[in-house]
Parts: C-alpha cells; sequence; structure tokens
C-alpha cells in the first residue's frame, strides 16, 4: 500500500478511515460458514495459507474486514451526497472470492458486497460492476450472477489464472458480460472491447450506481500477465465510466482496489484514475 499512498500524495482528497464491515454486510454475499471458517482458520501467530496464493497472518482478517468495510461505507457516502464517487484502496483484494472459497489472495468479494448493499440497503434498483482487472472476477460472477438486478463486466487477459470468464458465461438473465483478452493486447484492443462490448451494455442497463472493481495488473510491466496497457488507458476508461455514470446515476461511482504487482506501475495507474474520479468531483 505504499506504492498507491505514495501515488495519492498531493491531492486534493478527502481520506477517512475504513471501518470495520458488520456481519450483515458480509452475510448478504457469502454464507455464515465462510465468515467461520476464515474466523477459524486465522492465526495467533505466524502464517497459514488457505491455498498456494492466499494466505493468513494475524492481522489479515481485520484487513480483509475492513476493506469490505470501506467498501460499505463508499457507498454510503456516495448515496448520502457526502461523496460524487469514492476510490477505496484496499488490501487485500476480493473480486476471486467465491461463496464459500477464499482463493487468489481474495477473501470476501468486497465489490459484490458493495453493490448488494446499495440495492438493499438504500434501495436502488440496478448497479452495474465494471471489473478491468487482468484477471477474470470469477468470485464477483459467483456472487452477483444469479442477480438480474446487477450487471457485471469484465475484461481480462485468457487463458489465464482463474480459467473463468468465456464470452458464453452470461448469468440468469444476461447480466454477466465477460470480454477475453489476447496476449499481448494493447490499449488499442482494450478501448475496443470496451467501446464494443462493455460501455454498451452498461448504457442499456441504466444502473443507480457504477461500481469499479479497479485492477491495474493489465499494465505492460506487471509480472503476473501479459496484456500490455499504460496509465493513460486507465485514465481513459475511469473517464468513460464518469461519463457514462453522468448520464445515467448522478455521477453515482465506488472505486475498489483490485490487482497490481509492479509497484512503479500501479503508483502510476491509481494515480491516474484517482485523478480523474477527483476531477469529476470538482466538475
Amino acid at each position: 500500500m505504499d506504492a498507491v499512498a505514495h501515488a495519492l500524495d498531493g491531492m486534493d482528497l478527502h481520506r477517512i478511515l475504513a471501518p470495520m464491515a458488520a456481519e450483515d454486510d458480509v452475510l448478504r454475499v457469502h454464507p455464515r460458514s465462510h465468515l467461520d471458517a476464515l474466523r477459524r482458520a486465522a492465526p495467533a501467530t505466524g502464517v497459514v495459507s488457505l491455498d498456494a496464493d492466499t494466505h493468513m497472518s494475524p492481522g489479515t482478517l481485520a484487513a480483509v474486514c475492513r476493506g469490505a468495510g470501506g467498501a460499505v461505507r463508499a457507498v454510503d457516502l456516495v448515496m448520502d451526497g457526502t461523496a460524487r464517487n469514492v476510490f477505496v484502496a484496499m488490501r487485500p483484494p476480493g473480486h476471486h472470492a467465491e461463496k464459500t472459497t477464499a482463493m487468489g489472495f481474495c477473501f470476501f468479494g468486497n465489490v459484490a458486497i458493495a453493490a448488494k448493499h446499495a440495492l438493499d440497503h438504500h434501495g436502488l434498483s440496478r448497479v452495474a460492476i465494471v471489473d478491468f482487472d487482468v484477471h477474470h472476477g470469477n468470485g464477483t460472477q459467483d456472487l452477483v450472477e444469479d442477480d438480474p438486478r446487477i450487471l457485471f463486466c469484465s475484461t481480462h487477459q485468457m487463458p489465464l489464472y482463474p480459467g473463468t470468464g468465456h464470452a458464453d458465461e452470461t448469468g440468469v438473465a444476461d447480466n454477466v458480460v465477460n470480454v477475453p483478452l489476447a496476449e499481448g493486447t494493447d490499449g488499442t484492443g482494450f478501448r475496443h472491447a470496451m467501446n464494443t462490448h462493455v460501455l454498451p451494455r452498461v448504457r442499456a442497463f441504466k444502473p443507480d450506481m457504477i461500481v469499479i472493481s479497479a485492477g491495474f495488473d493489465a499494465h505492460a510491466h506487471d509480472p503476473l500477465a501479459g496484456l500490455a496497457l499504460v496509465a493513460d488507458d486507465f485514465g481513459w476508461i475511469t473517464g468513460a465510466l464518469c461519463d457514462l455514470a453522468d448520464d445515467l446515476c448522478d455521477g453515482r461511482v465506488v472505486s475498489c482496489l483490485e490487482g497490481g504487482y509492479d509497484l512503479t506501475a500501479l503508483g502510476a495507474c491509481v494515480a491516474a484514475h484517482v485523478k480523474v474520479l477527483r476531477e469529476r468531483c470538482d466538475g
């Protein structure tokens, strides 16, 4: 998180500490058995491995609960008019966490929790989730694909971990849009995919809020994948989603940090993303 914090130094931002998530917020998308299993697994000392990628230290569960709590608080801030948009700088990320499975560095489905909170607590009718992380958000899809109030759109490299996200995975009400991208796809290809497949579907869905899974590991320098985006591409998609939000839902955007594993690239991409969000707050 130091790379993210450093990238945001000097920006005129209102910063708050994310609260711990309430159980009821987590239980909107995960069964109690999942929450209880994580509590039992959390070590008092040392490290526990849930799989080859997903590990818990004594502070992990608190960080996970603050990430989910931050996503919920972000929705509240946008809905009560305190903020036009909110970026939640969370670690660990969340979009691989399935209903009962922590995986891929992820424990709770933060964007799904945010979307369900917006719908169930604030009474919105429709929420769109857009995930531009280089990896498919299999967890988010698992958590929302049976809810026609939520549109889930994902661009991601394929083939790549976790191996899901084929174009024929469309949800219970054609509410899932997966756009696989070939290794080596650059900003031109990414923008074409967004303009052709994702942005029109979000517009047609007419959401009351847009939630972003903001993963920056599609950057050309990221060591875990093979797409070739640059920071300007992330600034562009942020602006495009904000344009849709301005047209459709009074600018309401909540963005949650997902992947990004080259720290220099991560910092540059977060700065580009948040710069656009900040400009929209002044607009």
